[in-house]
């Protein structure tokens, strides 16, 4: 398997825009490139795909266990060229002091070599003790070479690649200038979404040819191919047989809701259910479907336009109020209350959920969650086949607020890490809906889509 694994020294170094320029530059090449993204984002992995031309998959030590993360990189691997992982913060970064959670760990996992990506602003010899450092923190993480980026010209290049020949062994395999142009345009709560950005071709293309201009391809492509094997795969999803579907489930997927995994996506066939995508923007009617999955994103930056799709939301009321089975997550949550505030803008929404959102400057909760289930969740145990009591792994990243939530409200969580709804429970339950803000993955400790999928199941016989 060729694989890369790109790395940093710290978070906001630009790996994100190296590894999509890299990814589009490497496709031009005619190479099929199968893209990863460590950690739980949404966003990273949205631009790796629309670069990679196919979708782009989370690797996540707190959702996923070791032989599902390699599982996954070898199955989704198979039919590719080149495989890509982009790390997240900096290489040895983590929550476990002793780094298991690390990028280095997955690197060393996945038996991937990894290539750093130097923000070199305001930095000449000082580069040297520091890419000696991070050799020798970690002798079983190969560290294959570095690409300076940010660079101020070609003085200060040769001033970083003199110091690295003379004190390291470091293969310098590329420079990048400073260039706003290179970087993905940011807003409030982070990269804009490749899903939002009109101009995303026309930024990928250009980090393209940054890298093209910019960094050695062929010793890249050499370093990939010479990366181990991580362990056999010991499911072959790709053979096992789909069932026919049986139930429909409407799904939005918009410039406001783009904030879902792939591979769960994936799961929902294997489920036997059809996915049936609609617009939350323009799309003037739900499509017949049993069940309702309105994901995360960011319906702030688009108020005015949900807001005027006055009979979508009249739609999903009445389905609603029927008993259509509903998941909603984060933004989705958000979009079924009585109204979102953001910046001075008040939009009515869907009213579905008897609260009011405010968004605001600050996070109100963010990283890793567990929660536990109470006796209000309304789909299949999860317990069925197991006596112990299971503690479930997710993840929140918002700045918005419910007000003016009943006290009586129902909740299918209960939070034992993070803060959800309210810093105790997340998951409201009205009818068949089930909200909250906690995003959750399908995994084998997790696997919230065939229940779900059942729910829907049973509620439509």
């Amino acid at each position: 398997m060729a694989l890369l694994y790109i790395a940093a020294a710290h978070k906001s170094s630009g790996k994100t825009s190296v590894s999509t320029g890299l990814t589009a530059a490497l496709v031009r090449r005619g190479l099929t490139l199968q893209p990863f993204k460590k950690g739980p984002d949404y966003i990273d992995p949205l631009w790796l795909a629309r670069a990679a031309g196919r979708p782009c998959y989370n690797l996540d030590f707190f959702t996923q266990s070791h032989a599902e993360i390699t599982n996954l990189v070898n199955w989704k691997s198979a039919h590719a060229d080149i495989s890509l992982v982009e790390g997240n913060k900096g290489l040895f970064d983590g929550v476990d002091v002793e780094g298991t959670d690390s990028n280095a760990a997955l690197a060393s996992m996945l038996s991937a070599p990894v290539i750093l990506v130097i923000d070199s602003s305001g930095m000449t010899r000082g580069i040297a003790p520091l890419i000696r450092g991070y050799l020798d923190f970690d002798p079983a993480c190969d560290i294959r070479g570095v690409i300076l980026n940010k660079v101020g010209g070609a003085r200060h290049e040769a001033k970083l690649r003199s110091a690295l020949e003379r004190y390291t062994d470091t293969q310098v395999l590329g420079a990048l200038g400073r260039d706003a142009t290179l970087e993905i345009p940011e807003r409030h709560l982070g990269l804009i979404p490749a899903n939002e950005a009109v101009a995303a071709e026309s930024v990928i293309a250009r980090l393209a040819d940054a890298i093209t201009a910019g960094t050695d391809l062929e010793r890249i492509v050499d370093i990939a191919h010479a990366a181990g094997r991580p362990t056999p795969i010991q499911i072959d999803q790709n053979r096992t047989p789909l069932p026919t579907p049986d139930v429909r489930i409407a799904i939005a997927r918009d410039a406001a809701f783009g904030f879902y995994y792939p591979d769960d996506l994936e799961a929902f066939a294997r489920a036997g259910a059809e996915l049936v995508p609609f617009d939350t923007l323009s799309d003037k009617h739900l499509p017949e479907a049993h069940g309702l999955f309105i994901g995360g994103g960011f319906p702030e930056t688009h108020l005015a336009a949900l807001a005027a799709n006055q009979s979508l939301q009249a739609d999903i009321r009445r389905a609603l109020a029927a008993g259509m089975p509903a998941y909603a997550e984060c933004g989705g949550l958000m979009y079924l209350a009585r109204s979102i505030r953001w910046r001075g803008e008040q939009q009515k929404m869907t009213g579905v959920v008897p609260a009011d959102v405010v968004v605001g400057n600050r996070p109100q909760g963010r990283g890793y969650m567990v929660v536990a289930e109470t006796a209000e969740h309304p789909w299949p145990s999860l317990a069925i086949s197991r006596t112990e009591k299971i503690d479930i792994p997710v993840h929140e990243f918002h700045y918005a607020r419910l007000e003016n939530l009943p006290a009586d409200s129902n909740f299918a969580h209960r939070v034992l890490r993070g803060t959800g709804i309210n810093g105790h429970h997340d998951g409201l339950v009205i009818n068949n809906l089930l909200a909250g803000f906690a995003h959750h993955r399908d995994t084998r400790a997790n696997p919230w889509i065939s229940r779900f999928v059942t729910f829907v199941r049973e509620e439509a016989t």
